[in-house]
């Protein structure tokens, strides 16, 4: 008897000196398994049903050995369990969440939970007349740029949550980090695929307390894409594509397991640089891009300006340029983000880009009538 009395003082003990993850409002014990969210795209996301909490475990995407961040979901309502595992603890649904970035600003609205929306950071490239008419009055707050947040507004606002994409190796997140509110770190950006981006919406549903709205939403998207998709699975005569330009000296391309490069396979179409990398985009030179990919046949250019390019003015931003045969052509696409909501909508609605780039790929589909939504020729003055 008292061999077992020693025995649980010492695992109480080693237990109180276990770390905590970070973000505030941890508690450490232990749990078996619960009932697993069925995921068929995402591979960074697990999600586990325990009944009285719910766990939701990241994997690092830079180290997949590893987990980024776990999170265990209480409803607001009820007293935190005792015996939870190691984690931040965020009650559920959020009801005055700070969330940086336009992408899931517009999923959370989308969603029916734009009320629980307590702060922004990035307001300038927030599209949305409802939020932006929410920030104007005083509603949502305004917390300045995701890179350097305003912390005393962030503290007038005291969010139940942070909602933030991290970075490799992005830290405690300094002053933020150390206030003791749950960070949401969003690495959805970093699957491979757009449907395992998109089916991080489930995620985001349990957070708000809208998990069959984001269910259903997601059913209806993944059903149009993979229908989508098999229209290019006969297609012999598959274009040769290249992606954007330089950014100074760089010219970023879709890589292999990129989203991108996903894109342009399930549209019908090669990607010159689907080989090359482990995931994400690779950074090449000109020289490079225009070895390998001067003979491509479509180009697809997203910009951000005030009247919308034309190509004479992409053939004068750099003498390479005029080297391309799709410029010669003039098979060139832009997509002008300054007008156009492509970064905010296209990351949990995949299936609007596929169909915007199976139509400029394969124009001789008769089965998408309509216009492309994103994508235009550039035209020549």
């Amino acid at each position: 008897m008292k061999h077992s009395i020693f025995l649980s003082l010492v695992t109480a003990l080693l237990l109180s000196l276990m770390p905590s993850c970070k973000g505030g409002n941890s508690i450490v014990t232990s749990s078996g398994e619960g009932e697993k969210m069925q995921f068929d795209h995402a591979r960074n996301l697990t999600i586990e049903d325990h009944g009285d909490y719910t766990t939701a475990t990241i994997r690092n995407p830079w180290d997949t050995t590893k987990t980024l961040h776990t999170y265990i979901l209480v409803p607001d309502s009820a007293e935190v369990p005792a015996n939870v595992p190691a984690g931040t603890v965020v009650r559920v649904p959020l009801k005055r969440a700070l969330v940086y970035s336009t992408v899931h600003q517009s999923l959370v609205g989308e969603m029916g939970a734009r009320d629980a929306i307590g702060g922004v950071c990035d307001a300038q490239y927030i599209h949305n007349p409802d939020l932006l008419g929410r920030i104007a009055d005083g509603r949502v707050i305004d917390c300045g740029s995701s890179y350097t947040p305003n912390m005393e507004r962030i503290m007038q606002l005291n969010p139940d949550a942070v909602i933030l994409s991290p970075y490799e190796n992005s830290g405690n997140y300094g002053k933020l980090g150390q206030m003791g509110i749950p960070l949401i770190e969003c690495a959805d950006y970093m699957e491979s695929t757009p449907l395992g981006r998109t089916e991080w919406m489930k995620f985001y549903g349990l957070l708000f307390g809208c998990e069959d709205e984001t269910a259903r939403m997601f059913a209806s998207i993944e059903k149009e894409y993979n229908a989508l998709k098999s229209l290019t699975n006969s297609i012999v005569n598959r274009p040769k594509v290249v992606v954007d330009r330089l950014y100074g000296n760089t010219w970023y391309v879709p890589g292999h397991n990129s989203v991108m490069d996903a894109y342009i396979r399930d549209a019908g179409a090669v990607n010159p640089f689907g080989s090359i990398g482990n995931a994400g985009s690779v950074g090449l030179s000109g020289e490079q891009v225009l070895h390998e990919a001067g003979d491509a046949d479509i180009w697809i250019v997203r910009y951000s300006q005030a009247s919308d390019k034309t190509l004479r003015e992409l053939a004068a931003d750099n003498p390479i340029y005029g080297q391309f045969k799709a410029l010669k052509d003039g098979r060139v696409y832009g997509c002008n983000t300054e007008r156009i909501n492509y970064y905010e909508q296209t990351p949990f609605h995949p299936h609007w880009l596929l169909r915007d780039l199976i139509k400029t790929f394969h124009p001789e589909l008769s089965s998408l009538p309509g216009d492309t939504k994103y994508f235009t020729p550039l035209q020549q003055d």
